[in-house]
């Protein structure tokens, strides 16, 4: 089997919302809509983001138990703590809400948008040989 992801697929409760902060807010363009069922947006050369209706993946995978904060979070590296700190007020004008940005134990500066689903996206810099293989 290749060592590799294809998609990362988040259960949410209801789709407009997710489309008005994905697509409307931040700007990122649908790759398919299939309106009140799944939203995907191409996040990478081989990888997709796929927003899926609570109602249709529970059809198909079962219950989905949603209580406090999701055991995944997602990561968007970029190259300079200005571009998390720009992100993180998109993010926010686009209905987020944030975990401010700070400097890491680990070196890096990193906050946090939280979908309206209570996803968490880390917004980061790693100034570190692996973080910087993560940059386009």
């Amino acid at each position: 089997m290749d060592q590799r992801l294809s998609l990362i697929t988040l259960v949410v409760a209801d789709l407009d919302v997710s489309r008005a902060f994905y697509i409307d807010g931040l700007g990122w363009q649908a790759e398919v809509d299939v309106p009140g069922e799944v939203l995907m947006i191409r996040i990478g050369d081989h990888l997709l983001l796929s927003l899926w209706h609570r109602d249709h993946a529970e059809a198909e995978i079962g219950p989905v138990s949603r209580t406090g904060t999701p055991p995944i979070t997602l990561a968007h590296n970029v190259a300079e703590p200005t571009e998390v700190d720009s992100i993180l007020e998109l993010a926010e004008g686009a209905g987020a809400r944030i975990g401010q940005a700070a400097w890491r134990s680990w070196g890096g500066y990193s906050g946090y948008v939280i979908d309206p689903d209570g996803f968490r996206w880390e917004v980061a810099v790693n100034p570190t040989e692996l973080g910087e293989s993560l940059l386009p």
